[in-house]
């Protein structure tokens, strides 16, 4: 769901969080700070930037059987 910390090091160059937000904010991509004080990205919103399509959620199907 979220990049990890590490991750989000990879992707913005930097450790610092106030130099991630920065980037981040430079770079139109929404975050939001936890309580740890962590930044939290949506993992999705990076792939649809990369330009990787979102897998196809698998959600149930109702079958109705004529009797």
């Amino acid at each position: 769901m979220f990049l990890t910390s590490e991750e989000l090091e990879q992707l913005t160059g930097y450790q610092k969080v106030s130099a991630q937000a920065r980037w981040l904010t430079r770079e139109h991509l929404p975050f939001v700070r936890g309580g740890d004080g962590k930044l939290k990205v949506l993992r999705q919103v990076i792939e649809q930037r990369l330009g990787l399509k979102p897998q196809p959620k698998r959600e149930p199907q109702m079958r109705l059987s004529r009797t």
